[in-house]
C-alpha cells in the first residue's frame, strides 16, 4: 500500500539551511569557471529542437541520433541499453522500484550489528548502545566479496551526518517568528547536552558488517569476524607527508600522528586490494570558536568555511574548537584508508591525496598498473582532483598495497575551451607553489589543497561531487549538482550555465585509456533539468520520458556492463515534482543522453550509495534523511518510512534491490 503526504510547507528544512553554511562557495580566486569555458566551447555550435524540449539540445546528442531516437520511438523500437518498466516520478512517503524488481530494507539506523548489540531503544538513546547499532544517514555503499563470493561480503557504509530534529525525541519544537514584517515558522532545536553530542558522535563515521544472501535475500551475519562500527572517537593514525607536521600538532598529541575520529563522510570508495577508503566532506561545520585573523591557519580555514558552528561539539570537547587547538581541523578532510578484514586496524588518513571536502575517492587500476583514484571537492566553485600513485598495484600480494596510497601525484583540473582536460601536479616547488607564495613543504601544499589549487589556476566548478572512472570504456563521470551561485558573467565551457540549479554531467576521456594521463578530453553529457522548459536548457535526449529527466546528479554507479547509474540529491516537489532516485543513464550509441527512472525515495530523503555485487545481480541503494521535509520534527516527520510505526522514528535506511527470478539489475 503506498502511502502518501500531504504537501510540504514551502520552508526550508535545518538540512537545507546546513548545506547551505556549507556550499557558500569560497573560492575568490580569479580562475576560470567550467561555465566560462563551456560558453566558449559551445557558442558556436548549433542546437536542434526535440520532442521533449522546448529548449535547444546540446549537441552532445547528433543530430543523427536526435533523427534514429525519433524513428525508433515511431517504430516502437528501444535503443536504451537498459531494459525495465520506468517507475512515475513524484512524491510520496514510500520508496518505489521498477516493476518486477524487489526492494528490500537490509539495514536501518539502529539495527543490530552485532551478537551482543542491544535492542533499538528511540526514546532512550545512549552513545554506548550507538556504538553497536547501525548509523544514521546512510551514503556511500561499498561491498568487498569473501573468497571472491557475490553473494557473500562484507558491505562497507558510510554515516555522513545527524539530523537532531528527527532523530532525537522532544528535542525540536515547531515556533514562529517575525521576520521582514511577515510571520513564519521554523524548527527550532532544543539545548545541547554532552549526552546528546555523544550519540551524535557514535552515529557518524562508518560500518563493516558481514552480509549473505539467503533464499534470495540479503540478511545481516550479526556474529561476522570482520563486524565493526567506526565513528568520531575511534583511534586513526595521519600518514603520507604531512604526518607528524608541526601543523597538525595538537595538545593531546604531539607527534602530528594520532588523530581520533572521522566525520561528514559523504561517497568514498574500496580499492582493488579490499580495503574502503572513507571520504571526508564538509568536516568545517563540526568546528565552532573564533580565530584571529592574523593567525597563521586563519587563511587556510576561511578557505574551507571554518570553523563553521554547525554542530554543538566543541561546547564539549574543546579539539573542536578553533580558539583553544587551532590545529585541529588541518587534521580532517582527508581520505581514510580502513583495513576491512582485520577489525582491530587502526584507519590512516592518507594525506598524499589532499585536503579538502572529498565527495568520494573512486579508483581504478592502470594499464601500467599504478592506482588511480578521483575525488571531487563538493563546493560550489571548487575542483575536480586525481591522485595517482607511485607504486603499481601488486594483485598476488595484498600486504603490498598496504602503504601504496602515501606515495603519488595529486592532480587538479583545468578544463580548456577546446575540450581538452590539464591535470596540473600540486608539487611542491612547482609553478607557484614554492615557498615565497606560503608553500614551505609537500605537507603545505596538501594541508592548503584549495588554496594551491587556486595558485595554479584550476577551474571553478558547479560542485563536483561522485567522479567514477569506468574501466571499459577509459571514461570518467563527473557528477556537477548545481550551483545557483553562478552569475552570468561567469559561465564557461564545462559550466554552461548561469544560476544553474539542477546541475549537470561532464564526460572525460583519458587519453588511449590511460588514466595516469595529464592530458585528457571532455564533453557534456547531460545538462539537467525539465526539457520542457525552455529556460532551463536541459540536454536529455528525445527517447527521455516526463519520468526519465532528473536534476542534482550527485553519486553514481558503473555496472559490471560499464552502464551508468546516477543517483540524485535536492529533487522535490516544488522544484522538480518528484524526489531523487536513481536514474538509468545511456552514454554510449544512438541511445547516448536517454534516462530512465528506475527507483525513487520517500518524501524528504536523498538518493545516495548506489553499488553493485560484481555480478550486478543485486544493487545497494542509499535512503539518507527521509522525512526532511516541511517543518519535520522526531514526532512529526513527513513521513514514519520505513517502519510506518507511530512508536518508530522515521530511519534513514541501506535497501537491497534484486530481479524477481533472478538476473542482472537493468
Amino acid at each position: 500500500m503506498d502511502h502518501v503526504a500531504a504537501p510540504a510547507p514551502e520552508i526550508e528544512t535545518l538540512t537545507d539551511r546546513r548545506e547551505a553554511l556549507e556550499d557558500i562557495g569560497r573560492n575568490c580566486s580569479s580562475n576560470p569557471t567550467m561555465g566560462d569555458i563551456i560558453n566558449r566551447r559551445f557558442s558556436r555550435r548549433s542546437f536542434m529542437a526535440g520532442s521533449l524540449a522546448v529548449a535547444a539540445i546540446s549537441t552532445t546528442v547528433s543530430p543523427l541520433a536526435i533523427l534514429t531516437a525519433e524513428d525508433a520511438r515511431a517504430n516502437g523500437s528501444n535503443l536504451s541499453s537498459f531494459n525495465f518498466t520506468e517507475v512515475e516520478a513524484g512524491v510520496d512517503e514510500t520508496h518505489h522500484v521498477a516493476e518486477g524488481y524487489d526492494a528490500d530494507i537490509l539495514l536501518r539506523w539502529g539495527d543490530k550489528l552485532f551478537a551482543d548489540s542491544p535492542d533499538f531503544d528511540p526514546m532512550n538513546q545512549t552513545a554506548a548502545a550507538q556504538e553497536k547499532l547501525f548509523g544514521y544517514n546512510n551514503d556511500y555503499i561499498g561491498f568487498i566479496p569473501l573468497d571472491g563470493n557475490p553473494d557473500h561480503g562484507l558491505l562497507v557504509v558510510n554515516h555522513e551526518y545527524t539530523n537532531a530534529e528527527i532523530m532525537f525525541p522532544k528535542f525540536a519544537s515547531v515556533v514562529k517568528e517575525t521576520k521582514d514584517g511577515k510571520e513564519e515558522e521554523k524548527v527550532k532545536l532544543g539545548e545541547y547536552t554532552k549526552e546528546l553530542v555523544d550519540i551524535e558522535m557514535a552515529a557518524h563515521g562508518g560500518t563493516i558488517v558481514e552480509i549473505r544472501k539467503v533464499d534470495g535475500k540479503w540478511q545481516p551475519v550479526l556474529d561476522g569476524k570482520y563486524n565493526r562500527r567506526i565513528t568520531a572517537k575511534t583511534e586513526m593514525q595521519l600518514s603520507g607527508p604531512v604526518a607528524g607536521h608541526e601543523r597538525v600538532k595538537t595538545p593531546s598529541d604531539p607527534t602530528g600522528k594520532q588523530v581520533f575520529g572521522t566525520i561528514n563522510n559523504c561517497a568514498g570508495g574500496v580499492t582493488a586490494w579490499g580495503t574502503y577508503l572513507m571520504a571526508e566532506e564538509n568536516f568545517n561545520g563540526y568546528f565552532g570558536g573564533e580565530i584571529a585573523e592574523d593567525h597563521p591557519e586563519f587563511k587556510q580555514l576561511k578557505r574551507l568555511g571554518a570553523p563553521g558552528g554547525n554542530y554543538e561539539w566543541s561546547k564539549f570537547y574543546d579539539r573542536f574548537d578553533v580558539s583553544k587547538e587551532p590545529t585541529e581541523a588541518n587534521r580532517f578532510g582527508w581520505i581514510v584508508e580502513v583495513d576491512v578484514m582485520d577489525p582491530n586496524s587502526v584507519p590512516k588518513k592518507r594525506t598524499a591525496i589532499g585536503r579538502f571536502k572529498h565527495e568520494g575517492c573512486e579508483s581504478v587500476v592502470n594499464k601500467d598498473g599504478r592506482v588511480v583514484l578521483y575525488s571531487g571537492d563538493d563546493e560550489r566553485f571548487d575542483y575536480v582532483y586525481k591522485f595517482v600513485t607511485k607504486a603499481a598495484f601488486n594483485p598476488n600480494d595484498r600486504a603490498a598495497n598496504r602503504d601504496i596510497l602515501d606515495e603519488g601525484t595529486l592532480y587538479v583540473a583545468k578544463f580548456e575551451a577546446d575540450g581538452t582536460v590539464e591535470w596540473m601536479p600540486l608539487v611542491h616547488g612547482e609553478g607557484p607553489l614554492t615557498e615565497a607564495n606560503g608553500f614551505a613543504s609537500q605537507a603545505d601544499v596538501l594541508i592548503n589543497t584549495r588554496l594551491a589549487s587556486d595558485a595554479l589556476g584550476a577551474t571553478k566548478m558547479d560542485r563536483p561531487e561522485d567522479i567514477q572512472p569506468n574501466p571499459k570504456t577509459g571514461k570518467v563521470y563527473v557528477m556537477l549538482t548545481n550551483n545557483t551561485k553562478r552569475k552570468a558573467d561567469q559561465v564557461d565551457a564545462a559550466n554552461p550555465r548561469a544560476e544553474n540549479a539542477f546541475g549537470h554531467i561532464v564526460e572525460i576521456t583519458e587519453t588511449d585509456g590511460d588514466y595516469a594521463s595529464t592530458k585528457s578530453t571532455w564533453d557534456i553529457l547531460l545538462k539537467c533539468g525539465d526539457p520542457s522548459v525552455a529556460e532551463v536548457g536541459a540536454s536529455f535526449s528525445t527517447a527521455t520520458t516526463k519520468n526519465g529527466w532528473f536534476g542534482m546528479p550527485d553519486n553514481c554507479a558503473i555496472d559490471a556492463d560499464g552502464r551508468l547509474w546516477v543517483a540524485t540529491d535536492g529533487n522535490n516537489e516544488k522544484d522538480t515534482g518528484r524526489t531523487d532516485g536513481i536514474w538509468a543513464v545511456d552514454t554510449e550509441g544512438e541511445a547516448r543522453g536517454t534516462s530512465k527512472l528506475f527507483f525513487r525515495v520517500p518524501v524528504g530523503a536523498e538518493m545516495c550509495g548506489p553499488s553493485f555485487n560484481p555480478t550486478s545481480d543485486t544493487f545497494f541503494v542509499a535512503v539518507q534523511h527521509p522525512g526532511d521535509a516541511g517543518l519535520a520534527t522526531f514526532e512529526a516527520p513527513a513521513t514514519r518510512w520505513p517502519d510506518f510505526k507511530d512508536d518508530m522514528p522515521v530511519r534513514p535506511a541501506v535497501l537491497t534491490i534484486t530481479k524477481q527470478g533472478g538476473g542482472k539489475i537493468g
